[in-house]
């Protein structure tokens, strides 16, 4: 495959890695093929981190009529569940990709990675250690000072097939041999001096079982599985860098012919006011700070999932950072910013009320309930409208009212005038204060019938509108505030002081009796809406009949702003 010539405005638009891809097609590297793989390791749910991944290696293959390959890299049965297996598969399909019949596994390869080994032992290009991870990891050096041989490294070939294949069968203690590849102990590189390609493991692995006593190690693993499958692109975050030179030594061991596969790397995402790392993550779902890994205030994909975000609006995201060799820090608010740009267009505006306080129209029958129509989304017209109940007594915001309001406060006071939205215009004649609190409890008002929302004379206009619920009609809900997890934009930025001293104490705020109109009571589990000058919600899975739960993915606007 070629790929046709760009002009200068197309090429500034592609990145560096489809820079890469084209230049190899249009030389016919591997005969034209583009063949890319998503590789996580099943021990963990999978974060936006690998959201950007997974953008890049089925965009790719996408674009350039490729295919890729999903295959979980279960080389470590310590740490490895089958519902981490299934709840990858669910994050991908719901980003939109789909991996047709190539799912695969390392530990499809582990005769085949076992048998490379052992023919590296044969051609003296590996060996069996009988040091612990502690005396090898000294020997190593460092980045100036070259290593030490190990003593073990010229042991007889056949003394290390013996061993290699014993401690398969168990004879060994987990962590008493490993194998280690003949390299290079005073190479610049620290990845090529002598690397662990081996070691004993005693775990059931949850695919083959008690087959095996020894699992290959992930710089072993990963590229020569690659080769298996035939992959031409492997793309990989900056850190594994330094990996390629082994990635490329293995490669070069293994392969017959011109195929090789090419190890290219780019910039992992990295958020503000986030953590990334799944041992982090894994440590505020077993420590109880969150509520597992769908916890909507993890960044976790399921997490961001449950909390009203869309794939479009992840998408749109990753595409709006793109794919660079720096590493950065993202804003998070231009994640948040990606979320309610798409929610603009495609979310339904419905009335809730949170902090409910009572308004009694006085000169409006006790026993009318009058239909009013409203647009369901000004954005989509496609979206239709609806009817939504008006009666004497409804419902707005606490800091909607103001007793002493200032010149510049457009909300409902004393002798003032707004216009409850798609209804009419009022004007408060009264209210009523909770003598032990000090509360307004009710106001009163009476409206102007001539000003009822899309009749010809209804064209009187005031400063300020309200969103309400009808009392008679309303709904009780649940309301969860979700916020930021941490109120430091970096928390992992200081190592003197402990990640979970930059928790958010306000994190989440569960609010009970919000009130929100009947249309709502229809919704089901990950629909999404916008609360009417409120910010965008969603219902939560733990919503059941009779008790809904609404989790907010984010306000309407950006309110940190203000709070630094």
């Amino acid at each position: 495959m070629k790929v046709p010539e760009n002009t200068v405005e197309e090429k500034k638009k592609l990145n560096f890695i489809e820079e890469i891809v084209e230049q190899d097609l249009n030389e016919g590297l591997n005969d034209g093929r583009v063949h890319t793989r998503f590789p996580p390791e099943p021990n963990g749910y999978l974060h936006i981190g690998h959201a950007k991944a997974i953008c890049l290696d089925f965009g790719i293959a996408l674009k350039y009529g490729g295919k890729c390959n999903l295959r979980f890299d279960d080389t470590n049965p310590v740490k490895e569940d089958v519902e981490y297996v299934d709840s990858i598969k669910e994050d991908i399909k719901w980003l939109g990709y789909d991996w047709g019949n190539r799912e695969f596994y390392a530990s499809d390869y582990f005769q085949q990675l076992y048998d490379f080994a052992t023919d590296l032992i044969k051609r003296g290009l590996a060996y069996v250690d009988d040091q612990n991870a502690e005396t090898i990891a000294k020997q190593k050096g460092t980045p100036t000072q070259p290593g030490t041989h190990s003593p073990y490294r010229d042991r007889p070939i056949e003394e290390s097939l013996d061993l290699f294949e014993r401690m398969n069968k168990g004879e060994f203690e987990a962590g008493a041999r490993v194998l280690r590849a003949k390299i290079d102990m005073a190479s610049s590189n620290m990845h090529l001096r002598d690397p662990l390609m081996y070691r004993i493991i005693h775990i059931p692995h949850h695919r083959t079982g008690d087959t095996w006593k020894v699992y290959p190690m992930y710089d072993f693993a990963h590229g020569q599985s690659d080769y298996f499958e035939g992959i031409t692109h492997s793309l990989c975050t900056l850190e594994f860098e330094v990996h390629r030179p082994l990635y490329d030594w293995f490669a070069e061991q293994l392969k017959s012919g011109d195929y090789k596969p090419k190890q290219r790397e780019f910039n992992r995402l990295n958020l503000t006011y986030t953590v990334m790392s799944k041992r982090k993550l894994l440590q505020l779902v077993q420590e109880g700070y969150v509520n597992g890994w769908d916890d909507p205030r993890m960044p976790t994909i399921c997490g961001l999932r449950r909390r009203g975000y869309t794939a479009d609006s992840i998408q749109n995201f990753i595409n709006r950072i793109g794919y660079t060799k720096f590493e950065a820090t993202n804003d998070v608010a231009l994640l948040e910013h990606s979320i309610r740009e798409d929610l603009n267009k495609k979310a339904a505006r419905m009335n809730a009320v949170l902090h409910p306080l009572k308004l009694i129209i006085t000169n409006y029958p006790e026993d009318k309930t009058e239909w009013m129509h409203t647009i369901n989304n000004p954005e989509d017209d496609s979206m239709g409208d609806r009817e939504i109940p008006f009666s004497r007594e409804v419902y707005i915001e606490k800091d909607d009212f103001m007793i002493d309001a200032p010149k510049k406060y457009f909300r409902l006071a004393p002798g003032r005038e707004v216009r409850l939205k798609s209804a009419y215009i009022i004007k408060c004649e009264d209210y009523k204060v909770d003598e032990a609190t000090g509360e307004v409890v009710e106001v009163y008002c009476t409206l102007d019938p001539e000003t009822k929302s899309g009749m010809p004379q209804s064209n009187r206009k005031v400063k300020g509108t309200l969103h309400w619920v009808s009392k008679a009609h309303a709904v009780d809900v649940e309301v969860r505030l979700y916020d930021r997890l941490f109120n430091n934009p970096d928390p992992l930025g200081n190592k003197e002081v402990d990640f979970l001293e930059h928790l958010n104490p306000d994190s989440l705020t569960v609010l009970k009796g919000c009130k929100v109109e009947p249309e709502l009571a229809k919704a089901k589990p990950l629909d999404v809406f916008q609360f009417q000058r409120v910010g965008y919600f969603n219902v939560d899975k733990d919503s059941t009949p009779g008790h809904m739960v609404f989790n907010r993915t984010v306000a309407l606007r950006d309110g940190w702003t203000n709070k630094k």
